[in-house]
């Protein structure tokens, strides 16, 4: 079965529990888009810090809708290996690191508990698939970007992902595989039908009139 996962960039903790609210109960996770403003451009929270994000850390505070909603988190940050042990204090069902922005893998494979937190490596389309033969083995999943540009929701769709994805599926035929940008009503299909099993989409999700008709429309279109 397909994944619709929707993709919130959240700007602080009140616009992140607003958010979050939105999905509880119509989606079983979302993900997160978790910017330094270093790896890319943008910055979201809980950078540069956020005080509820490390109480949370401390388990001294909950994320919302933890009790009825996942989440996954894609870290667009320079020195990944700093951060995951705090995501999965955080609660994350799922980690996505950039493969480009990695410096440590063993690291971070020793701090994603194997069986409870799912590890995924992300890649950017500039980069050859083949930079995650020696990890392929030892993650959980693989996200392909669907931009050449990360860290930013709307744009142009790059044809190059279809390519690594077929990769990437002949590669790991049992391994599950995102897509994260340009996934909307015009592009899904052609994911699905190249070997993806998860669709990440912000803009086409949050930019409707109704975010839980176009989540529908799209899972209607793949299944």
């Amino acid at each position: 079965m397909i994944e619709i996962i929707p993709a919130i960039m959240p700007k602080d903790y009140e616009h992140l529990d607003e958010m979050m609210s939105l999905f509880a109960g119509v989606v079983p996770l979302v993900q997160l888009d978790i910017m330094d403003g270093k790896f890319v451009p943008e910055r979201t929270w809980p950078y540069p810090r956020d005080a509820h994000f490390d109480a949370i850390v401390a388990e001294e505070e909950g994320m919302p809708e933890w009790e009825t909603l996942d989440f996954e988190v894609d870290l667009m940050i320079e020195n990944p290996e700093l951060a995951v042990p705090k995501w999965v204090s955080a609660g994350a069902r799922r980690i996505i690191v950039h493969v480009e922005s990695m410096k440590d893998f063993e690291k971070i494979r020793a701090a994603v508990p194997e069986g409870l937190i799912e590890l995924g490596l992300a890649i950017n389309t500039t980069t050859p698939i083949q930079t995650l033969a020696p990890f392929c083995h030892r993650i959980d999943f693989v996200q392909c970007m669907g931009i050449a540009r990360i860290g930013f929701q709307g744009e142009a769709f790059d044809e190059r992902v279809l390519d690594q994805v077929r990769v990437a599926r002949s590669t790991r035929p049992d391994m599950p595989i995102s897509v994260d940008g340009a996934v909307n009503m015009e592009t899904a299909k052609r994911l699905v039908d190249a070997g993806v099993t998860r669709l990440v989409s912000g803009s086409a999700i949050l930019g409707s009139d109704d975010f839980t008709q176009a989540i529908t429309e799209m899972r209607n279109l793949v299944s």
